[in-house]
Parts: structure tokens; sequence; C-alpha cells
């Protein structure tokens, strides 16, 4: 039997193409090789978990405090080795101790990210080979609610850019990366540097050996989207 000139079964199949529903593919990830974990800044520790929960359906959990540094944190994973980090003030400190000034936001926004080098040490002397100023490594600790404590060192280029470069971090070896076992269900999708520059960011970027994506527009930024089970949590610094 023939249809206005096709097949019956071209017909049929026609429709039945119509009748199903519209998959929407993830785009490809966009972001660095080298990333350990982004920070999310909030005035308010519980609204920052609220904010991430209400966008992407899962809840971060409870990290643990940072002393001398006046601020506490909320973790969630990004998948094996990457995490989001939601830090805010922690009433217990002095709110002179936080240097970020995180208690002035508005609202949530990234107030920097981490990428690991791998031996911190020798990443420092490669940089002090190049001409590139940076501070430390410095030894870092965190005690988590379990009582474990987690130990790491970090190195802060005198240069990142204003923000959008990384500071670099190589966790002790006894210690559990935070990804391993923080709750489970977000992928960072894309992570990237918006700068009016982008000549002079990538000339930084290839000295570092950072692969980050970025984009040129008036105002400098750190752009990050992170998809949950519920929808995409799309922030910027």
């Amino acid at each position: 039997m023939k249809t206005r000139g096709i097949s019956r079964r071209s017909f049929l199949a026609a429709g039945a193409a119509l009748a199903l529903p519209r998959i929407s593919w993830p785009a490809q990830e966009r972001t660095p090789t080298l990333l350990d974990h982004v920070l999310l800044g909030s005035a308010d520790l519980d609204a920052g978990v609220a904010f991430v929960e209400e966008r992407t359906g899962v809840r971060a959990a409870f990290g643990g405090v940072h002393p001398g540094a006046g601020t506490r944190n909320a973790l969630l994973s990004l998948g094996r080795s990457r995490y989001l980090e939601i830090i805010a003030p922690d009433p217990q400190q002095p709110e002179s101790a936080d240097a970020r000034d995180l208690k002035s936001l508005g609202k949530p926004v990234l107030v920097g990210w981490a990428a690991h080098p791998g031996d911190i040490d020798q990443f420092a002397a490669r940089l002090k080979e190049k001409g590139i100023a940076a501070n430390g490594p410095n030894p870092g600790s965190r005690k988590r609610p379990d009582g474990r404590v987690l130990h790491w060192k970090t190195l802060a280029l005198k240069d990142d850019a204003g923000g959008l470069l990384p500071f670099f971090i190589e966790w002790g070896a006894d210690s559990l990366h935070p990804s391993a076992d923080a709750p489970q269900g977000c992928s960072l999708t894309l992570f990237e540097a918006v700068t009016p520059n982008p000549d002079a960011l990538r000339k930084q970027l290839e000295q570092l050996q950072l692969d980050l994506p970025n984009t040129q527009a008036k105002t400098p930024h750190l752009h990050a989207i992170i998809t949950g089970p519920k929808g995409q949590l799309d922030v910027t610094s």
C-alpha cells in the first residue's frame, strides 16, 4: 500500500519517530584537567548549602572548620578527585580572620579554585626557575567531623590574574581526598575564565601548563556550571 507517494512502512516509521521524546545530550565537559576543587563563597554556610541543593538536588555535607582562617565549609563531590567547597564565615572565630570578607557577599559566588600539580615542592622549584613568584608551599590541615585530620600543602601565585588563576594543592599521602566520600551525584560541566585580555591569560596558562578554558568579555570573572540530578547550578565570581 502507498500513502501519497511513500510506503506504509515509511509512513509508520516517521510517525513513531515523531512520537519519541526528545533526548537532550549533555554538552562535552570543558574543565581544566588539573582542577582539584572549586570554591563557592557564601555569607552563611547553611544558606550556601541550600542554594546549591535547590539547583542541583544534592545537599553538601559539613566538612569542618579552618582554624585561624575564620571559615568553615561544606563539600560535595564533582566526580573523581574533584569537588565543590562551599566556604563561609565560621561564627566561632573572629570576623577579622576571614581574608575573603565572605560575610559581605549578597549571594553565593565563586571565590577561587585549586589545581593539583603533583609534587608541589618540585612544582615550586619549576616556577622559581621560570621566574614566576609564589608563596609556599605552606602546610595546612582540617579536622573532619569524624575526627580524622586532613593534611595538605598549598602554593599561591603572587600574580593570579585577578583571581582567574588557581592556587595549587597537594594532599598528604595519609589524607583521603574530599571527593571520595563527599555526597555524590553532581558533575562539573564547565569551568572557564572570562577575561578582556585572553592573549595575556593564555601566556600565563602556558607557563603554568594549565588547560583552563577561557573566553573574552569586558569584565574578568570565573564561570562554572555544575550539573546535578535536579538541574544546573550556573555561577560566576
